[in-house]
C-alpha cells in the first residue's frame, strides 16, 4: 500500500458538479493498493498515518498527530500511485490492484482510520474525480508499507 500524505488547511472532492467529501485542516491522502497489498499492510497504513506527527506543536516542531490537532482527513483512492513508468512514455499499471481487490481494502483502511477516532471523508473509488486542497507546509510525505 502506498500513500501520499499532505497536509492541509482546507480539502475537497468533487465528482460530476457534486462535493462529495470535504475537510476542514488535516490531511490529504491518496491511496495506492497493489495486488500484494493484505489486510495487515492497512493496518500498517492506518496505524501509521493516525499517529503520524507532522503537525507542530507551541515550539514550532513536528510533535502532533493529526488526532492530537483535531484535524480531519480526506481519503481518495489513487490507483496511479503504482504507475511505472521507467518503460516507454505510457505508464504500465501491471503494480496496481484490480478493483475487485483494491476498493475492499481501501474502503478496510478508511474504516480502520475511523475506528481510531479520525473523521475520514472520502472520493468515489473508481470514479474522476477533481480534489481540491490548501496546502498546508509545504508538508508531503509518501509511505509505503513494503518499503
Amino acid at each position: 500500500m502506498k500513500v501520499v500524505v499532505q497536509r492541509s488547511k482546507a480539502a475537497s472532492v468533487t465528482v460530476d458538479g457534486e462535493v462529495i467529501g470535504r475537510i476542514e485542516q488535516g490531511l490529504v491522502l491518496l491511496v495506492g493498493v497493489t495486488h500484494e497489498d493484505t489486510e495487515r499492510d492497512a493496518r500498517w497504513m492506518a496505524d501509521k498515518i493516525a499517529g503520524l506527527r507532522i503537525f507542530e506543536d507551541h515550539e514550532g516542531k513536528m510533535n502532533l498527530s493529526v488526532a492530537d490537532t483535531g484535524g480531519q482527513i480526506l481519503s481518495v483512492s489513487q490507483f496511479t500511485l503504482y504507475g511505472d513508468c521507467r518503460k516507454g512514455r505510457r505508464p504500465s499499471f501491471m503494480d496496481a490492484a484490480r478493483p475487485e481487490q483494491a476498493e475492499p481494502l481501501y474502503e478496510r483502511f478508511n474504516s480502520m482510520l475511523r475506528e481510531s477516532g479520525l473523521t475520514v471523508a472520502t472520493g468515489r473509488f473508481g470514479a474522476m474525480m477533481d480534489v481540491s486542497l490548501v496546502n498546508w507546509g509545504p508538508v508531503t510525505l509518501i509511505i509505503d508499507s513494503k518499503a
